[in-house]
């Protein structure tokens, strides 16, 4: 990283006038780097020609930026970042990452754009569908992006203090373990779900039982795959194993599609790449993964 700032100069004394001092570089940088370079694919490097062919260019839009400008805002509320990183250091003996971010209402992530999930859903822009699922919906800032063009929305979440930030917003949540036996959904959305899951063959099965004839699934995935379970596993690992390889974003998309979608009795509709964008601290305004997104529908037997 290079920058050009007199700031780049100055060395403050403090740890925390270090910390601003050094927030102040970074986000210099954020402000500078080519946002279009997060949507860029490669499809040179995606061999089988029918996925190819199904991808779907997308870009940084006035939702995605305005996303990015309110995390800045927040980033600098000083006190507020230094209350929140207190008492992340306290609550982190007896609470995970995501319960601590649902009580401090902190860390909203961002996905996908209403307008971008026109595209990948290739639907009209006055559509209204009867039913989503928003499987894992966090704070339900990212569901509430989505929720517009639906009658109903429901929602699953295993953090407690997650699943009262969604009730208090009122979403019809389910119970974790029954959801997809209570009734069939249009659209079902597993959003950077299925790397954080003990059991990611099993939730594709039971998101098949509860799909809609003709519904689709929305499935995002950071992408490289590295599965990490943050509760009910003793060392963070999945019972069910994907193994997913490749060296670059878009061998290890082709990888994932050939050894989890397919297998799975799943098609590919359409496709991007996005930002798995998160809210920041003290050290910047906000974080980014990379996203393969999918809209997928079961195949025709």
């Amino acid at each position: 990283m290079s920058l050009s700032s007199p700031w780049s100069k100055i060395r403050p004394r403090g740890s925390l006038a270090r910390a601003l001092h050094d927030k102040v570089l970074q986000d210099q940088y954020l402000r500078q780097i080519d946002k279009n370079e997060w949507y860029q694919c490669d499809l040179g490097l995606v061999p089988d020609v029918d996925l190819r062919n199904k991808f779907l260019q997308l870009d940084p839009d006035q939702e995605t930026i305005e996303f990015l400008e309110e995390s800045e805002k927040k980033s600098d509320w000083i006190l507020t970042q230094v209350w929140h990183m207190l008492a992340k250091m306290f609550l982190g003996w007896f609470m995970t990452q995501t319960s601590i971010n649902g009580w401090l209402q902190r860390g909203s992530m961002f996905v996908v754009s209403r307008q971008q999930l026109f595209k990948l859903l290739k639907c009209p822009q006055d559509v209204v569908y009867e039913s989503l699922l928003d499987l894992g919906a966090g704070d339900g800032k990212v569901t509430e992006r989505m929720s517009s063009i639906f009658r109903d929305v429901f929602v699953t979440e295993i953090s407690p203090s997650m699943r009262n930030l969604l009730h208090s917003r009122g979403f019809h949540l389910l119970d974790i373990d029954k959801w997809y036996t209570l009734r069939k959904f249009d659209v079902i959305s597993c959003l950077n779900v299925i790397d954080r899951c003990e059991r990611p063959l099993d939730l594709l099965d039971q998101i098949k039982t509860a799909l809609k004839p003709g519904g689709v699934v929305l499935l995002a995935v950071v992408l490289p795959f590295s599965a990490y379970v943050e509760s009910g596993s003793s060392n963070h690992k999945p019972l069910q194993e994907l193994l997913v390889s490749g060296e670059t974003f878009e061998e290890q998309l082709h990888s994932f599609v050939e050894i989890v979608v397919k297998p799975a009795n799943f098609e590919v509709v359409s496709w991007s790449r996005v930002p798995y964008l998160c809210e920041g601290d003290l050290q910047q305004s906000y974080y980014w993964l990379d996203d393969a997104i999918f809209v997928l529908k079961m195949k025709e037997s």
